[in-house]
């Protein structure tokens, strides 16, 4: 196994530990900023431990190459086979940032509102702190983003790739994606991300920034009714 393989838990043991919270069989991201839950691995106490991170009435993701062990207690509300992407090119993609901007915590009713309209992934209140986003702005307007999601170390997730419905047609959201690309790069890390194994649409935009398929992953959502 490598870290790529279970990104969620090398993420919250390592970079994002400060987001975190469990202990050394599972963790998951707290309630305000992000809704992924991972086991150490998937035997039975982990996935034990996992599901207790789940409290009554709360909607949990799991995402990893393995095949998901569905905690019991927990019920499944959607699952499907997604796509990770890696880019190994660690050359520099020809992208115009100049009307690129560094988004922050003073953006983030906005960042949260167009992530709601679009759906680019679970996305809550403090999810814009776990990774640097970036966004371009068209008549004072938040037309499209990206940013970083899961980090450990090595490795810096491409996320949040978003495009309000007024501003598509216009390239922003693979403009915003190069950037987001090359900002990886120049610290050092390789960039990777995800995708639904069903949209060519994105693996092909993906694709021509130079990241190529490494492994479908698995993907669920569930709940806690009880």
């Amino acid at each position: 196994m490598t870290l790529l393989d279970r990104p969620v838990w090398f993420s919250l043991i390592t970079h994002h530990e400060r987001f975190s919270r469990g202990g050394d069989l599972a963790r998951r991201f707290l309630p305000d900023v992000n809704k992924f839950v991972c086991g150490v691995d998937d035997g039975e106490a982990a996935m034990q431990a996992a599901g207790a991170l789940v409290g009554k009435g709360e909607e949990a993701y799991f995402l990893q190459v393995q095949e998901i062990r569905i905690p019991e207690g927990l019920t499944v509300t959607f699952e499907a086979l997604g796509v990770q992407m890696v880019r190994e090119d660690t050359s520099f993609l020809p992208v115009d940032s100049s009307d690129m901007i560094a988004l922050g915590d003073d953006d983030a009713a906005e960042i949260l509102e167009l992530a709601s309209l679009t759906k680019p992934g679970p996305f809550l209140s403090r999810t814009h702190e776990i990774g640097q986003f970036w966004g371009i702005r068209i008549d004072g307007r938040l037309a499209a983003m990206a940013g970083e999601r899961m980090r450990f170390p090595g490795y810096t997730e491409v996320s949040g790739v978003c495009a309000h419905p007024d501003f598509r047609g216009r390239g922003l959201a693979k403009r915003l994606s190069a950037h987001v690309t090359n900002e990886i790069i120049r610290r050092g890390d390789i960039p990777f991300l995800h995708a639904w194994a069903d949209n060519a649409t994105a693996i092909g935009l993906y694709e021509s920034l130079g990241f190529s398929i490494r492994c479908h992953v698995n993907a669920a959502v569930v709940e806690r009714a009880d």
